[in-house]
């Protein structure tokens, strides 16, 4: 071949990569990811593998932006008010409400029904019925136990109804003056953690049209069965989160709530202790056998700014929270539950004995925090918060 007809070839090849080029980056898209977890380090590293296997898969142009944790929400409003905001975001599932309310959040509901995610699941994405969010992760805010001490007690299995539960505290008490038997959460800043327990004995909070219904008898008498576990020595006062966690970590504690996480942050705070082997996921007692325990929904979902990049976005929404390879990597690498079913049945989540009972015994029929629909959520779990305390403290 000619040094002319070899010069001819190469930019007949040029040419004709330049023209699909267009053509593959149209059929991915060409959006921004927009994540507090691609600040972090291990988590950072997982997400942007998947950006990066997508892209190359699709030819879809991503960018991605962070920022951290506690300024996220600020930066995430300030962007869309000022119109900057755009393609897929990631939200904790306690953030969507302000956001949906601006207006600027595709309905993913058609997105949604195409794959099998958990009703649990598609609720932590959902106000007033529209689907704003495709579920990432979903887990919830329960009971954890240290089955060492619970053991240590004489107590050989785990409670299912009230009774049984304050038979438990009560043992616990017995056995060592130094253990707290239920660390539950009495610090002002944390009693929206009362919310299952009125839910357990039959009160709703806020009722179907939307008014608030705290003064039944129902939730009377929730506010004062815990009012009482104070009164008996049975939980401590002035006790929040991350006091909860510390003394658990000691064995200083035989049940308390918190996040699914709550195994892994056992063995980060005490690694030689071995107790991350004794913590076990209690599914919350209930009032009388056969209810439905329940429970706070915790998690991140993905929602989609509605303008000229929203389609491609979605279809990358969908594929994050849906792929199996993908899904399953994540969990195995991060420890983070799948949405899901097919992902919650795979033998992968399945083996894990701890993630699986989560799952099956407490997620599966946990609710939203029923203030999270408004934009005055936190002032209304205020309020709640300082007059559940003034019940406490007599």
């Amino acid at each position: 071949m000619s040094r002319r007809s070899l010069t001819t070839l190469l930019v007949l090849v040029i040419v004709l990569l330049v023209s699909l080029a267009p053509a593959m980056a149209q059929e991915g898209g060409k959006f921004t990811f927009t994540g507090w977890s691609l600040q972090e380090g291990a988590t950072r590293d997982v997400i942007m593998g998947v950006v990066a296997e997508y892209s190359q898969a699709t030819g879809a142009e991503i960018t991605d932006v962070s920022y951290p944790y506690n300024e996220y929400l600020n930066q995430i409003l300030l962007q869309a008010r000022g119109g900057n905001l755009s393609g897929a975001v990631q939200l904790d599932i306690a953030w969507l409400a302000p956001l949906a309310a601006m207006g600027v959040l595709k309905d993913l509901g058609p997105v949604a029904a195409e794959a099998d995610y958990t009703p649990a699941a598609l609720s932590s994405g959902q106000i007033n019925g529209v689907q704003y969010g495709l579920p990432w992760t979903t887990a919830s805010i329960g009971i954890v136990a240290n089955m060492k001490l619970l053991e240590e007690a004489g107590i050989t299995e785990l409670p299912t109804t009230i009774a049984e539960f304050e038979a438990a505290l009560e043992a616990l008490k017995a056995y060592s003056p130094d253990v707290i038997p239920y660390a539950g959460m009495t610090d002002t800043a944390q009693l929206k953690d009362i919310i299952p327990w009125i839910w357990t004995f039959g009160g709703t909070v806020i009722d179907d049209e939307g008014n608030v219904v705290l003064n039944d008898e129902a939730t009377i008498a929730a506010v004062e069965w815990y009012a009482s576990l104070l009164e008996r020595g049975l939980i401590a006062a002035d006790m929040d989160r991350f006091d909860a966690r510390q003394l658990f970590a000691q064995s200083r504690v035989g049940f308390y709530d918190d996040a699914i996480v709550a195994r892994g942050l056992v063995q980060t705070n005490a690694p030689d202790s071995g107790l991350a082997d004794y913590v076990v996921p209690v599914p919350r007692p209930v009032l009388n056998e056969g209810d439905a325990p329940q429970a706070l929904l915790w998690g991140h979902i993905i929602v989609v700014i509605d303008d000229e990049n929203a389609d491609a976005a979605a279809a990358f929404a969908k594929y994050i929270t849906t792929d199996q390879e993908t899904v399953l990597n994540y969990f195995e690498q991060l420890a983070l539950p799948p949405t899901t079913q097919t992902a919650l049945d795979s033998e992968t989540v399945q083996s894990n004995a701890y993630v699986a009972t989560w799952s099956e015994g407490i997620t599966a029929t946990a609710r939203t925090n029923p203030f999270w629909p408004y934009t005055q959520a936190a002032a209304m779990e205020q309020a709640l918060n300082e007059r559940v305390q003034a019940v406490l403290t007599g």
